[in-house]
């Protein structure tokens, strides 16, 4: 006994592919933008955006931002390898981490502000759970150094009350995880040279030189 094949639906040589009709009609952004939004506020309102984060332009490259309910937590520099920090916050923070712009908003507008020679000190909430010890001590140290100033390593390690730690200052500000918004930048060495930056010769220079000429 043979089994009469089902009737295909009608019309049906002339329907094209689910999959052909998704690749033809792409969403338009705005309609992207507006539901990303939606997935913002609602992983927010749920308590369950841990680590928000952006990415912001500036005259030294493109900068990562990531703040968690406490604060800011993070600033990166492009050659740091942004996805590299995202997955380094979501193994010691949370995975929970999401781009949402709208908690950095603050963040990047004093950025910006700083970039254009307006602002010379942060206001913002920090949170510093990625720094500890010594590191910690000499990272919350270094706003102090005032906007175009400087101070050597050496400067530093007797600033905190420890004279003879100025290597372990140097590592203390290369492992800065708030560069720019904590000046790191503003420590040089005992001879008046550059020394290390977690964003490059360069771009430390480049936020010295800005700093003077402001």
């Amino acid at each position: 006994m043979t089994t009469a094949p089902h009737p295909a639906p009608p019309n049906s040589r002339h329907r094209a592919p689910l999959s052909s009709l998704r690749a033809s009609t792409p969403v338009p952004e705005t309609v992207l933008r507006r539901l990303h939004r939606r997935l913002e506020d609602g992983a927010a309102e749920a308590g369950l955006l841990d680590v928000a984060y952006t990415t912001v332009g500036s005259p030294v490259g493109e900068l990562l931002l990531a703040a968690t309910e406490q604060g800011l937590v993070r600033v990166a520099y492009a050659r740091e390898d942004h996805e590299q920090v995202l997955a380094d916050l979501a193994r010691r923070i949370s995975p929970r981490v999401l781009r949402a712009p709208a908690r950095l908003a603050p963040a990047v507008r004093q950025l910006e502000e700083y970039f254009a020679g307006t602002r010379t000190r942060f206001d913002l909430p920090l949170d510093r759970s990625l720094s500890h010890g010594f590191r910690r001590l000499v990272q919350e140290h270094l706003p102090e150094i005032g906007y175009g100033s400087t101070q050597s390593y050496g400067a530093v390690a007797r600033s905190v009350g420890r004279p003879q730690a100025a290597r372990a200052v140097g590592t203390a500000c290369a492992s800065n995880p708030l560069p720019v918004v904590v000046p790191c930048h503003r420590v040089l060495r005992g001879d008046g040279g550059l020394g290390g930056y977690i964003g490059g010769p360069a771009a430390k220079s480049a936020l010295l030189e800005l700093e003077a000429a402001a």
